[in-house]
């Protein structure tokens, strides 16, 4: 076994929220080390144009806002590191955390962690979704996000709960037609939700109905359904694709210490903070976060984290 390495702050994740909490913890001198994860970067890797973060007057593509905030992470000497946690111990004042799989896992104690692993969208898993959503070619899991770039246009979004209700509402205020794409007979989403998106005018909704292939080269043109009541198929000229059958957060190797609610997110143990049921253990971004999840937010959030992380440190006379 090879020597526990000793942290002060340990930032598990470095989408928006984790590398916001490094400049934080970095410029407070609490000389964070951060893991990347299994996707460095987070979701805005896969978000092409962002438009709606501070600062970026003519917006900026997701990679390249990651690198940024990578960057500056790093120029207050933040100790950011590739790998990612496959097991952690939060049972006494001082938390184990393990990096690697394998018999001889790098093993870190650390004085503060801030959990900001995010949370990863749902996809259909069609090849022709999941190659347009790569390019950047009209298929998104965020209406907020992306639809914008649809104002005026015809869109099908694929969902059936609370979010994709609010999130058809929000791009029937842009687009011209929203098409819902429902798989049962009836939604899960609230009765008051249902009402809401019924009482649209610019919104259908097409029950029993299941995504067959998105349609498109280099972009959306249209997408492909099938009734799977009488198996009839149509074809539907849209140019842009949403799903939001949900999110799952990457919170399963916290389970065994950290409080979660049944979908998975971290419960904020103190309304207002960044704490969590453990001391010492801070949360940040959209690990916890299932209302707004925004990269603005996930990044206030992890200012949060790193500002009460060093208040924890100085009370406990640590720093």
């Amino acid at each position: 076994m090879s020597t526990p390495e000793n942290i002060n702050c340990l930032i598990i994740g470095s989408g928006p929220a984790g590398f916001t909490a490094a400049i934080y913890a970095a410029r407070a001198d609490m000389k964070p080390v951060l893991y990347q994860g299994g996707q460095p970067g987070g979701q805005l890797m896969e978000t092409t144009e962002v438009d709606n973060f501070p600062g970026y007057a003519e917006g900026v593509n997701g990679p390249q806002m990651m690198m940024d905030l990578e960057a500056q992470a790093k120029r207050f000497d933040t100790d950011v590191r590739s790998g990612w946690i496959t097991k952690v111990d939060f049972s006494g004042d001082v938390k184990k955390v393990f990096v690697g799989d394998g018999d001889n896992p790098h093993e870190i104690h650390a004085n503060t962690v801030i959990i900001s692993t995010g949370a990863s969208a749902k996809w259909l898993g069609l090849e022709s979704e999941i190659r347009l959503r790569d390019i950047g070619g009209g298929v998104s899991a965020c209406a907020v996000c992306d639809g914008f770039f649809y104002r005026g246009q015809d869109v099908v979004i694929v969902g059936a709960g609370d979010s994709a209700c609010e999130e058809a509402s929000y791009l029937a205020k842009l687009c011209r037609n929203v098409t819902m794409l429902v798989r049962r007979d009836e939604m899960r989403a609230s009765k008051a939700m249902q009402n809401r998106v019924k009482s649209i005018e610019n919104i259908k909704i097409l029950y029993n109905t299941e995504t067959v292939e998105v349609l498109g080269a280099e972009g959306v043109e249209g997408v492909r359904y099938r009734n799977n009541i009488t198996n009839e198929e149509a074809d539907l000229a849209v140019t842009g694709f949403f799903v939001a059958i949900g999110h799952t957060p990457n919170t399963a190797v916290f389970k065994d210490w950290i409080d979660l609610d049944e979908q998975g997110y971290i419960i904020q143990s103190k309304p207002g903070s960044s704490y969590t049921n453990v001391e010492g253990v801070f949360w940040s971004g959209d690990c916890a976060d299932k209302v707004y999840r925004q990269a603005v937010t996930a990044a206030g959030s992890g200012c949060m984290a790193a500002l009460d992380a060093e208040r924890y440190l100085a009370a406990k006379g640590m720093h």
